[in-house]
């Protein structure tokens, strides 16, 4: 349809027109303001630290001075497809929120046509001249619905909300994927360190066994000590055999992990690593916000909190624009000629009336996910403080417990050094160095598995803190004293 007005009309739809676009400065529904989550000033576990002078960087792996491990977290993030995964994601909602964003301009297209009609001749309404006509069409259409209600922007809004979310996403992956890299590549080292422990414990074993052997050939032990000392040799074989098959299918985990899946790595010790630092004194809760996961919660609550505006601009009228300028001619040739000139103008307002409440209760609807994402913030903070004040808490206790243990193997090998000694001078039976070795076999294995937990511990510790111990107070978190 096309509709022709005069230039006095023209100027008051061009007026009314740039009022409603100033009206639409203004969106319906709550702005977001960050809610206010109650939190103590300090972990109370934060007194265990003993350095103040440590600020870790983002890259905290690198703590552990260790190139290999250095080179499977990069190789890690590179080849890994849950972060592949992630990437795809947040390219799929950056494209999105472009989408939303372009609904705020205008749409205009290109149109153009050309057909060839016969009309009757001896219909009820005949034609007579030419019955057979050409029309040639060329123009641009443009349609647009004007934000009188912000309901674009609160929809772009939370677009970008979304975007952020899926980013912060990707670095909770990156954060669990690089613990585990770590736990993986940590638990490899102490059972490199448990294997070599119980090498030196066989050789300690069959030098037993070779000398009850020989005081059997000279009359001087008995064949139940030569058993004895037989069977305490095939049980660290067995603990050996055991070890190796922990140690391939952690390396099996590994390789999937780097997504080099013929990964290949060498014996090294846990116990020549050297242990990162602890947190400063006084570690400030207000680290919270360097978790990539709170943040997400935070973008994700943003997100519901601008469909509410969405769900409320559907109760008010909607006001479109359309509009088209071309041109339309018999003949091909007159179609730039100024009487071939068409041009239309519209405006179209779409007023919701009656509809049993169905627009409300989708603003009910998005007003009820606003309030689980904001209980789902408030969680997230809660177990968060939880997470470090349990990952200090261990972080302090298993270095405690690994001392105890390594001074319980100090006295476990001088305990087996004595057996050996008073069974060489015959004032024990062989029995007694057999519990020895025991003894001194479970406290050395104890100890590398001590230093291996504390190392783990300290795995946990950057992973809930976010990676990084260096962050200013967020406004969200409202220290209690």
């Amino acid at each position: 349809m096309m509709l022709r007005i005069n230039s006095y009309h023209t100027k008051r739809m061009a007026f009314g027109i740039a009022v409603l676009f100033l009206a639409s400065c203004k969106s319906v529904g709550p702005d977001y303001a960050r809610p206010v989550v109650e939190v103590p000033s300090q972990y109370s576990e934060a007194d265990a630290a003993n350095d103040a002078k440590n600020e870790l960087m983002r890259q905290w792996w690198t703590r552990y001075q260790d190139a290999k491990l250095n080179e499977l977290v990069e190789l890690t993030l590179k080849n890994n497809t849950n972060i592949a995964l992630a990437v795809a994601r947040i390219e799929e909602a950056d494209a999105s929120m472009r989408e939303v964003g372009a609904s705020l301009f205008p749409q205009i297209d290109l149109t153009a046509g050309a057909t060839r009609n016969k009309v009757t001749e001896a219909g009820a309404n005949p034609v007579f001249g030419k019955p057979t006509r050409n029309d040639f069409t060329f123009g641009l259409r443009t349609s647009y619905e004007i934000d009188f209600w912000g309901k674009i922007k609160r929809a772009k809004e939370s677009a970008a909300a979304n975007a952020l979310a899926l980013r912060d996403g990707k670095e909770t992956v990156e954060l669990s994927l690089i613990g585990l890299v770590a736990n993986n590549y940590l638990q490899l080292r102490g059972l490199d360190a448990q294997i070599a422990v119980t090498k030196e414990n066989q050789v300690s074993s069959l030098e037993a066994l070779h000398l009850n052997q020989r005081r059997l050939t000279g009359g001087v032990a008995s064949a139940l000590e030569v058993s004895q000392a037989e069977v305490s040799v095939s049980n660290l074989d067995a603990q050996l055999i055991e070890l190796n098959r922990l140690r391939a299918l952690t390396l099996h985990q590994l390789a999937v992990l780097t997504g080099v899946l013929d990964l290949k790595l060498e014996t090294a010790d846990i116990r020549a690593l050297p242990l990162p630092p602890t947190p400063p004194t006084g570690l400030p809760s207000a680290l919270l916000e360097s978790r990539p996961d709170i943040r997400q919660a935070e973008q994700v609550l943003i997100a519901e909190n601008a469909n509410i505006g969405i769900a409320k601009a559907a109760l008010y009228p909607s006001i479109n624009l359309t509009g088209s300028l071309g041109a339309e001619s018999l003949a091909l040739g007159d179609i730039l000629k100024s009487g071939a000139l068409i041009w239309t103008l519209g405006l179209g307002l779409d007023l919701p009336i009656f509809d049993s409440g169905k627009r409300q209760s989708r603003v009910e609807q998005a007003t009820a996910r606003q309030k689980q994402a904001l209980a789902q913030y408030q969680t997230a903070i809660q177990n968060a403080f939880r997470e470090v004040n349990d990952a200090l808490v261990t972080r302090r206790l298993d270095a405690e417990r690994e001392q105890a243990l390594v001074q319980s193997e100090a006295s476990a090998k001088n305990a087996l050094a004595v057996a050996e000694n008073r069974y060489k001078s015959g004032y024990s039976a062989y029995l007694e160095v057999l519990d020895a070795q025991r003894v001194h076999n479970d406290a050395s294995l104890a100890a590398v598995q001590a230093k291996q937990a504390t190392f783990l511990a300290t795995v946990e510790l950057f992973k809930v803190l976010g990676g990084d111990w260096k962050s200013e107070p967020p406004a969200a978190l409202t220290p209690v004293n």
